[in-house]
């Protein structure tokens, strides 16, 4: 009782007006019981504390800087959910013998990986964020004697870039504020210095979740993704395919040596190849395949322009990857029957390098008449035709924003005036 009526001393009734600790779980007078008790209620008054310092000096030693870096990690965990859920949906299918999948299954589950693959990926890649550029040491052109000065921590915000008061620094200069312009620390019109930093936002539009390398291409081609950024991306998506396939097969090791027996067969009844790459119908040739993949494609290219383009209608914000997803099932249910779908090189290669090394052999590129190039050479055309037909017959023909906004204000004020009079 003796440790109760201590809590109780302490508790809501003390004048105190800082957090109190919460009632001992022993009532007994053992000291050690007083001692836990004392020992306990700091440390769950700076708990939260505790773990915001943690977190914060975690992110301070781990956290990349550099934002290809980053843009780098989210392709490479973007693809490797899209696969993990989509050939995981065609491998439940096939070695359940349909017991536990249909066609359905698998256009919802690729669905469900495209659209939970540009969620994940795309608050990382889209909106490049600069909040972690602390105490970046930039040479400032005032300071003709090489003094340094500590950036500014920077935040992309709606589109702009607040640059934030910078830190005193042992040299003694002084803080300053100071709009983005350049990509050096340069003077502003009061003669202080200011940091200036160009945003990713103003070269791409606001997906940048790509998992795909012919959406790549066509961001590439639009001027919405630098070139230099480009072999990264496609090394990401096609590495995340691969990993994701891994993933696959290990949760589906055991069904796949009881379906086949331990003999892996790229073709014929008892094939599971089709697991995790894509094989022609016994219809479709080479021609007609390629074909397939350039319509396929550049109707998916064409559908994600409109979606992430703010000139147009558009989607609203947060919906992106739901839009782009029913685009996904759209091309499933009407485009399937020739090759299924595969519309995307990463998603078709990667899984096919990786049977070829885990047990199927080469015939995963001679099966088709080497069917192997088609997923991959006719998506990437299908992307640059689609970003072509976008920018000659839409996005040529829109205003630029400024001369949007000029004109809903312009027709603001006739109503108003009509109004008026």
């Amino acid at each position: 009782m003796a440790a109760w009526s201590r809590w109780q001393l302490r508790g809501p009734s003390a004048p105190s007006g800082r957090r109190q600790p919460a009632p001992p779980v022993c009532h007994c007078l053992h000291p050690r019981c007083c001692w836990l008790l004392d020992l306990l209620g700091p440390r769950q008054k700076g708990g939260k504390k505790m773990e915001s310092d943690s977190k914060r000096k975690m992110k301070e030693r781990f956290g990349l800087r550099r934002n290809i870096f980053k843009e780098f990690l989210a392709e490479f965990l973007g693809i490797f959910v899209l696969i993990l859920f989509g050939c995981g949906s065609v491998a439940q299918t096939v070695l359940s013998r349909g017991a536990l999948g249909e066609p359905l299954t698998i256009h919802v589950g690729f669905t469900l990986g495209v659209m939970m693959a540009v969620y994940m990926a795309g608050g990382v890649s889209v909106y490049v964020c600069l909040k972690q550029i602390q105490a970046d040491y930039v040479r400032c052109n005032s300071a003709r004697q090489g003094r340094l000065v500590a950036a500014a921590s920077v935040c992309e915000q709606d589109g702009e870039i607040n640059n934030g008061r910078m830190a005193d620094t042992p040299t003694g200069v002084a803080a300053a504020r100071g709009k983005v312009s350049g990509e050096r620390l340069t003077l502003n019109k009061a003669g202080e210095p200011s940091l200036n930093m160009p945003t990713e936002r103003q070269q791409g539009s606001k997906t940048r979740a790509h998992v795909n390398p012919a959406v790549s291409l066509a961001m590439v081609i639009l001027g919405k993704l630098p070139l230099k950024k480009f072999p990264v991306y496609v090394l990401a998506q096609f590495l995340g395919a691969f990993a994701g396939s891994c993933a696959v097969y290990g949760l589906y090791y055991d069904a796949l040596m009881e379906y086949t027996k331990g003999e892996f067969v790229v073709t014929g009844e008892n094939a599971t190849a089709n697991i995790f790459a894509s094989y022609p119908a016994k219809h479709l040739s080479l021609l007609n395949g390629f074909v397939d993949q350039v319509i396929g494609t550049g109707a998916l290219v064409l559908c994600i322009l409109a979606i992430t383009d703010r000139k147009n209608i558009g989607a609203p914000k947060g919906m992106e990857p739901l839009c782009i997803g029913l685009v996904i099932m759209a091309i499933a249910v009407s485009m399937g029957l020739n090759c299924g779908y595969p519309i995307n090189p990463a998603r078709d290669l990667g899984p096919r390098f990786f049977t070829a090394v885990a047990g199927w052999g080469m015939d995963v590129f001679r099966a088709g008449g080497c069917w192997w190039w088609i997923p991959v050479a006719g998506p990437m055309v299908g992307g640059a035709v689609g970003a072509g037909l976008y920018f000659l017959f839409i996005d040529l023909h829109q205003p630029e924003p400024e001369k949007q906004e000029e004109n809903k204000s312009s027709v603001q004020d006739k109503y108003e005036i009509m109004t008026m009079t």
